[in-house]
């Protein structure tokens, strides 16, 4: 059961899916869907990476000592 929804409600938003789409573009909209999670997953990995990196500049020009860009 994902948010409420149970194994019935999925096979009817399926249905409707394919009958909209047709079961030629299922591979289209199932590759885009993938690569769109995807890129959420990295955006979201990347985001403390990324403000880990400013804490650590921001430390090292207050204490005066800066690491070398790498």
């Amino acid at each position: 059961m994902i948010g409420g929804i149970g194994m019935p409600e999925l096979l009817v938003i399926l249905l409707i899916v394919l009958i909209i789409f047709g079961a030629g573009k299922l591979p289209e909209i199932g590759a885009g869907l993938g690569k769109g999670i995807r890129n959420f997953k990295k955006a979201t990995q990347e985001e403390p990476e990324l403000a880990e990196k400013k804490t650590e500049k921001i430390e090292a020009s207050a204490s005066g000592t800066e690491k070398p860009a790498s």
